[in-house]
C-alpha cells in the first residue's frame, strides 16, 4: 500500500453506490423525451392510439436503451461484487464506463425524434460499442491485479470472453444499421447471440485445459 491518499486503493461501497446512482438516473433521464411528447400530444388533442402510432419509434428506442442500461448494470454488478478494493486507475475505467451510460440517453432521443441516417448508427451503436471496451478494460485490470478482490480467474476470463463477444457483435450491428439505413437497427438482434457464443468459446477454452498433455515415451 502506498502512503500518497491519491494513490491509495479505498473499499467499494461508495464506489457501488455511486455507481448505482448514476445508472439510475441515466435510465429515468431516457423517459424525458416520451414525456415531453405526451405533453404536446395533449395539447394537440391527439389520440392514444394516434399518440402511440405517431411515436412508435420513441417508445422503440426507449425500450431498447432502457433494456440495455439494464443488462450493463447487470454485468457490472456481477464483475464487481467480490471486488473489495478499487484503485485509482480502475476508478477512472468505471468513470468512462459511467459516461457512455450517461450519454446513451441522447443517442435515444435522437433515435426517437429524428430522422435515421448512417451517422446515428455511429453514434448510438458506437455508444454500446464503449460501454463493452470500457467493461473489458475493467476485466484485463482486474485479471493484473487480483489482490483488489476474490474474483477467480475462470469468472474474468468467462467476463472478458463475454465483452470481446458483444463487441464483435455490436460492430456486426454497426455494419449492418449503417449498411441497410434507415432500417438497418435490426442488427442489434444479433445480440441475442452474444451469451451462446461466449458460453461456447468458455467450453471449448475449458475443454482444452482439461486436455492432458502427451507423455513423451523416453524409449527405456
Amino acid at each position: 500500500m502506498t502512503d500518497d491518499p491519491r494513490s491509495r486503493p479505498f473499499r467499494t461501497e461508495r464506489f457501488k453506490a455511486f455507481v448505482d446512482a448514476v445508472v439510475a438516473i441515466a435510465m429515468t433521464l431516457l423517459i424525458l423525451p416520451l414525456m415531453e411528447s405526451v405533453s404536446e400530444a395533449a395539447s394537440g388533442r391527439m389520440s392514444t392510439a394516434e399518440f402511440l402510432d405517431e411515436h412508435s419509434g420513441q417508445l422503440l428506442s426507449f425500450g431498447l436503451s432502457f433494456l440495455l442500461i439494464a443488462t450493463f448494470w447487470m454485468g457490472h454488478h456481477r464483475q464487481y461484487r467480490d471486488v473489495e478494493w478499487i484503485t485509482p486507475p480502475l476508478l477512472w475505467i468505471n468513470v468512462a464506463w459511467m459516461a457512455t451510460i450517461v450519454w446513451l440517453p441522447v443517442p435515444t432521443a435522437m433515435i426517437g425524434q429524428m430522422d435515421n441516417d448512417p451517422l446515428q448508427a455511429v453514434v448510438y451503436i458506437g455508444t454500446l460499442i464503449m460501454t463493452q471496451v470500457t467493461t473489458l478494460a475493467g476485466w484485463l485490470y482486474l485479471s493484473r491485479h487480483r489482490e483488489l478482490g476474490t474474483v477467480s480467474a475462470s469468472t474474468i476470463r468467462a467476463g472478458a470472453i463475454g465483452d470481446l463477444a458483444a463487441i464483435v457483435l455490436f460492430s456486426g450491428a454497426l455494419a449492418i444499421a449503417v449498411a441497410a439505413s434507415p432500417n438497418g437497427y435490426a442488427g442489434l438482434f444479433l445480440l441475442v447471440l452474444s451469451g451462446p457464443a461466449s458460453r461456447l468459446i468458455n467450453r471449448l477454452l475449458r475443454k482444452r485445459d482439461s486436455t492432458p498433455e502427451p507423455t513423451v515415451d523416453s524409449g527405456t
